[in-house]
């Protein structure tokens, strides 16, 4: 079985977060996505402390899909160093990792 991940960031919009959403999916790196938001941030930045409104992206993919899904975020993201991370899903149901599967398949 491959190995599956939930990979999220955030964007400063609605609008940026449908984007990389949508243009993941529709190159098939991720097989689905959520936006979720508005979600209010905490956070540390230059050395200062900042809070502010976010956008959130859910996406789904697989392990061998991933160092292209980081590539096409990192580089269509509006952040030059924006949050990206990968949590593995370990657990789920057959018929949805086959899914995931044949969505990001590059046959």
């Amino acid at each position: 079985m491959a190995a599956y991940l939930q990979v999220s960031t955030a964007t400063p919009t609605r609008e940026d977060a449908v984007r990389l959403a949508t243009s993941s999916v529709e190159a098939g790196l991720a097989a689905g996505a959520q936006v979720v938001g508005p979600v209010i941030s905490v956070f540390w930045h230059a050395g200062e402390y900042g809070e502010g409104e976010e956008w959130q992206v859910l996406l789904k993919t697989t392990e061998a899909r991933y160092p292209e899904l980081e590539a096409h975020l990192l580089s269509a993201h509006p952040w030059d160093s924006p949050e990206l991370a990968a949590v593995p899903i370990v657990a789920g149901s057959a018929r949805y990792f086959a899914w995931l599967d044949k969505s990001t398949s590059k046959d």
